[in-house]
């Protein structure tokens, strides 16, 4: 997805900011509900914000594009996976775009396995270290999306698809406000 020179958007569920300065020519701003992840990002890039991707501060149709990568499919319900593309959308100027990437459930020739007739509904383990080298496992919640279900979200918010596709274990969109 290129940008304009000047184009100025936002990085929904930045993590730590990996995405926000991959182009100069443009601002980024993040936002993750992690305020440890925002810290880190925001040492990388000028404006990471704490933020919750279903009630974010930045004020609707401002922006001229968003990205909101693996953020979406750990909303627990169809209506908050629905609501969070709906936010999206809300920030965008009416030409605006906004790519969103979830993870698959057509996953069969991965490491991880999952195929249609699989429950689309996981807990992945998640491992994270402490300071000292010590190791913490968490379970993360995800929602694996089947093949032609983010099209169907964005359509439910309201939103249209410009392009679609699959890539490495996800699915993604381009989507703009209708």
């Amino acid at each position: 997805m290129s940008r304009e020179k000047g184009s100025v958007g936002l990085d929904i569920g930045c993590g730590n900011g990996k995405y926000m300065a991959v182009n100069k020519d443009i601002t980024v701003i993040g936002s993750d509900r992690s305020s440890n992840l925002v810290e880190i990002a925001a040492q990388k890039n000028d404006v990471a914000v704490v933020a919750d991707a279903l009630c974010l501060p930045f004020g609707e149709h401002r922006y001229d594009f968003a990205i909101s990568i693996a953020v979406i499919h750990h909303f627990s319900t169809e209506e908050r996976r629905i609501e969070a593309v709906r936010t999206v959308l809300s920030t965008l100027k009416s030409d605006g775009t906004a790519l969103i990437y979830v993870w698959a459930l057509e996953q069969r020739n991965s490491r991880r396995g999952w195929d249609k007739g699989m429950d689309q509904d996981v807990l992945v383990p998640w491992v994270t270290k402490k300071g000292t080298d010590e190791e913490k496992v968490r379970q993360r919640y995800y929602h694996l999306y089947r093949e032609g279900e983010l099209e169907d979200n964005v359509k439910t918010a309201g939103g249209a698809i410009l392009e679609s596709g699959y890539e490495k274990d996800n699915w993604w969109a381009i989507i703009k406000p209708n």
